[in-house]
């Protein structure tokens, strides 16, 4: 995880209550840029990472299998489906199935995977955001690994227009706070 990654998720979590934070080490799970036989995988983003969702879903599983949890909340939107296929609703049918076949415990407490933005655009999930005070100030977008923003990859050029695009400043492009 990058830094500003985990900075932001950290953050967020403090802000938000969340009473356990746990982070996963995962160093051989890595994007399509920083693999030594990209050409396998031509065609997709550079920010791509392989079976991304069946894998980071089967952790939280097992967190939720742990802690009695009855839901996994993911924040997929509407634009990740035109670039990522483990995104779609056939895709988290069918994982959400696997998950309760493989534990009893998932079935007894009726675990659902809920994903609640999925049928809205990047722009409306800015707009959203905004409007129920979510601090974006904290949030994360930029895909390379550093500590600011380096607003030029996919995450921050998307994160860029969905702002403008909802009508909202983002807090991080305010002056003084260009490169949080």
């Amino acid at each position: 995880m990058a830094p500003g990654e985990e900075r932001a998720a950290r953050n967020i979590a403090r802000a938000a209550g969340v009473r356990e934070h746990r982070f996963v080490s995962l160093p051989q799970l890595m994007e399509l840029s920083d693999m030594s036989a990209p050409a396998r995988l031509a065609g997709l983003p550079a920010s791509y990472i392989p079976m991304k969702n069946a894998i980071y879903y089967s952790l939280a599983a097992g967190y939720a299998e742990e802690t009695g949890a009855s839901r996994i909340v993911g924040g997929h939107n509407r634009d990740d489906l035109a670039v990522f296929e483990d995104t779609s609703d056939e895709f988290f049918s069918r994982l959400q199935g696997a998950l309760l076949a493989g534990s009893a415990r998932l079935r007894e407490n009726k675990l659902r995977l809920w994903r609640p933005l999925r049928t809205m655009p990047k722009f409306r999930v800015v707009a959203l955001a905004h409007d129920l005070g979510v601090p974006l100030e904290l949030t994360w977008s930029c895909h390379k690994d550093g500590a600011k923003h380096c607003w030029k990859c996919d995450g921050c050029t998307a994160r860029t227009a969905s702002f403008a695009r909802a009508g909202v400043s983002d807090p991080l492009r305010r002056k003084g706070t260009e490169n949080v």
